[in-house]
C-alpha cells in the first residue's frame, strides 16, 4: 500500500513536469519565427553583375584602365563604381555622366574624362550637352582646366566625325550679358543678391559685377542645359574642389530654389565619391545636412 502511494505520488509529479516542459517548448516555438511567418530578407544586389552590366553599356568592350597590370585593384574600382554607387540614388544615366565629367575635369583626371566622354556619347547624351557641362566648370574651376578638358571632347568628337565647331548656344550679347546675369542670379537667389552686391566694398564690386556677366551672363543663360542640371552641375564642381563649404552651402540652397531636392544632392554626392574620395563627399553631405536638416 505504501508503495502504491509513493509511485501514485511520482507519476502525478512527472505529469506536472510533462505540462511544464510542454508550455515552455509551445510557447519557445511561438516565439521562433518559422518559415511561414518569418520576413524575406531583402535581395542583395550582386554588384559584380551589376557592374559588368553598366561598365559594358557605357565603354563596351573598352578594357578598365591598369586592368592588365592591377586586376585586383581594376576590379574593386569597376565592381565599386558601376556595381554600387552607380545603382544608388535617384539620379537618371545624364545627370550621372554630366557629374562625372565635370568632376573629372576638376581633378584633371584625363584617363577617365575621355573615357567618359566616349561613354556619354554611348547613351545618348549629345555633344551639345557634353561641351556645356564643361563651359559651365569654367567660372570655378578656371579656364585651364576647362581647356584642356574641352582638348579632350574635341579629339573624341572628331574622331567620330562629328563636326566642329557646334552651333552656338550662347543667349546674351556684349550689351545685355550683365543684365540677363543678374537676372538668373536673382532667380535663383532672389533678394540675397541685391544684399551681396550692396554689401561689396567698393574695391571688390567689380567681382561682383564678373559674377554677373561671366559666371550667370556668359554661362548660365546658353542653351544646351536646363538651369535645374546647370545647378546640379555647380554643386558637384564646388563639392570636388575641397575648401569651398561657403559656395557650396549656397549652391545647395540654390539647388533647392531652382527644383532639386534634398535626395538628389544626396545621390550627386554619392556619385561624386569615388573620384573625389570620402573626405570631401562627407564634407559636401555635412552641408546638406546643415543647409537642409532633417
Amino acid at each position: 500500500m505504501k508503495d502504491y502511494k509513493i509511485l501514485k505520488r511520482f507519476l502525478r509529479i512527472a505529469a506536472i513536469s510533462l505540462s511544464t516542459l510542454t508550455f515552455i517548448g509551445t510557447a519557445a516555438a511561438a516565439a521562433e519565427p518559422t518559415d511561414n511567418n518569418m520576413e524575406e530578407p531583402p535581395i542583395a544586389i550582386d554588384r559584380v553583375q551589376a557592374g559588368d552590366e553598366k561598365y559594358q553599356r557605357l565603354f563596351g568592350n573598352t578594357k578598365v584602365p591598369e586592368e592588365m597590370t592591377d586586376p585586383d585593384f581594376a576590379n574593386t574600382m569597376k565592381r565599386f563604381i558601376y556595381g554600387e554607387v552607380e545603382q544608388q540614388g535617384n539620379l537618371t544615366d545624364k545627370q550621372r555622366e554630366l557629374i562625372t565629367l565635370v568632376v573629372l575635369e576638376t581633378t584633371q583626371n584625363t584617363t577617365l574624362f575621355k573615357m567618359h566622354v566616349g561613354g556619354a556619347l554611348r547613351i545618348g547624351i549629345t555633344p551639345v550637352e557634353i561641351k556645356e557641362a564643361v563651359y559651365q566648370s569654367a567660372p570655378y574651376v578656371g579656364f585651364p582646366k576647362a581647356l584642356d578638358a574641352l582638348h579632350i571632347v574635341n579629339a573624341v568628337l572628331k574622331a567620330q566625325r562629328i563636326k566642329l565647331p557646334l552651333e552656338s548656344q550662347t543667349t546674351v550679347t556684349e550689351e545685355d550679358r550683365f543684365e540677363k546675369g543678374l537676372a538668373v542670379q536673382k532667380k535663383i537667389y532672389g533678394d540675397y543678391i541685391d544684399k551681396m552686391r550692396a554689401a561689396a566694398p567698393e574695391d571688390q564690386k567689380h567681382i561682383q559685377d564678373y559674377l554677373s556677366a561671366f559666371c550667370f551672363g556668359d554661362t548660365y543663360t546658353r542653351n544646351g542645359l536646363d538651369l535645374r542640371m546647370r545647378e546640379l552641375l555647380t554643386f558637384a564642381i564646388i563639392a570636388s574642389l575641397g575648401g569651398c563649404e561657403s559656395q557650396l552651402k549656397g549652391h545647395i540652397q540654390g539647388n533647392i530654389n531652382v527644383g532639386n531636392d534634398k535626395k538628389t544632392l544626396i545621390s550627386a554626392a554619392t556619385q561624386c565619391m569615388p573620384y573625389i574620395g570620402f573626405p570631401r563627399t562627407l564634407n559636401a553631405l555635412r552641408c546638406i545636412n546643415e543647409v537642409l536638416p532633417e
